[in-house]
């Protein structure tokens, strides 16, 4: 009910969805006298239940606001449906920091998570189109240990998410030279290199900015500030290239007819470029799969959000990854020093 299309452009997503894959059943959350028209207009009433709900967490709500009243509200009923196992994963065009404070307070952390991330795909020159990167704005911070968990669970993404056996993970700083960066960077450079082999993934060290989409990596780790930044300002660009392009074809009658004539090449650059087909930024390090849409996702969007819930849960992505953190917890415990050992 959060996202600025509305529920209309959800009930719609959901339909393209359902006409593609037969085996997806929804839970949509909200009011009923609302949603049930919109869903027996899309022909959906045999494979979604409407769970009613009455209140609407807004775009300007705070999320300390949101956990203190927001019990009646659509985004709290359907979080409550994965905790209570009758969904498999959440998916919400909502209030993201909203949305994060609910999935924490109900669905909790995984054991040893110290900071949830949020992992968004990224258009690349990788076969499979896409690289991941997080954190893309969970929380501004994270330190050393942060960012080896985050490397552990965008390995388990890239794994089962992605289809990536062996992912390569790279850790973004300003250069590439192991001396550049502040002091829990290369820290953390030491700690997910010592973790690489024994977890099954390559380390290809620092990465700077422009690796963000290239084929070098599958997976980069950042902290939340970064990544936020670094998210917004690739939307930003796509916007302005497309924008740019429409205006040079439309700048005269020769521009036009150059238009018609390289209308298959635009037409595929736009697709490889498209936001919509990348929606979705999982929330990993929960104990229950949460995927926050864009606020304006429309119906095409929605559809590709829903259809990355139903891989990963078709994949049992939130069990292979509260494994892979205990796993990595383990390894990391046994680099401290013993109690009463000295260190240097």
């Amino acid at each position: 009910m959060g996202g600025d299309q509305g529920p209309s452009a959800v009930v719609a997503g959901m339909a393209k969805s359902a006409d593609k894959n037969p085996d997806i059943g929804f839970i949509l959350h909200g009011p009923s006298a609302v949603l049930l028209p919109l869903v027996k207009k899309a022909r959906l009433s045999e494979r979604c239940v409407v769970r009613e709900a009455g209140g609407v967490v807004s775009m300007t709500d705070k999320p300390s606001h949101v956990m203190r009243h927001g019990k009646d509200t659509s985004m709290w009923s359907c979080i409550e449906a994965v905790r209570a196992g009758e969904a498999a994963v959440a998916v919400s065009c909502g209030n993201t920091g909203a949305l994060m404070a609910i999935s924490m307070l109900r669905l909790r952390r995984i054991e040893g998570v110290n900071r949830p991330a949020i992992a968004c795909l990224w258009p690349s020159r990788n076969p499979g189109g896409f690289n991941l990167m997080l954190d893309v704005g969970a929380d501004i911070r994270a330190d050393q240990d942060d960012l080896l968990q985050f490397a552990l669970m965008g390995t388990s993404y890239a794994r089962n998410g992605l289809g990536i056996a062996r992912p390569r993970i790279g850790l973004l700083n300003v250069g590439t030279e192991e001396h550049k960066g502040r002091a829990e960077l290369k820290v953390a450079h030491d700690l997910i290199a010592a973790a690489a082999g024994p977890s099954n993934f390559e380390f290809v060290g620092f990465v700077e900015g422009g690796d963000i989409p290239s084929d070098r990596v599958d997976v980069i780790v950042t902290d939340g500030f970064t990544g936020n930044v670094a998210l917004k300002t690739g939307e930003g660009t796509a916007r302005l290239i497309s924008e740019l392009l429409r205006e040079s074809f439309t700048h005269s009658i020769l521009s036009r007819v150059a238009a018609v004539l390289a209308l298959g090449s635009l037409k595929r650059l736009s697709k490889r470029i498209d936001p919509r087909r990348v929606n979705g930024g999982v929330f990993l390090g929960l104990n229950g799969t949460v995927i926050k849409s864009h606020g304006s996702a429309d119906a095409t969007g929605i559809s590709a959000a829903i259809k990355l819930s139903f891989k990963l849960a078709h994949s049992g992505f939130n069990e292979k990854l509260a494994a892979r953190i205990a796993v990595g917890l383990a390894q990391r415990q046994a680099m401290l020093p013993e109690e009463g050992e000295a260190t240097l």
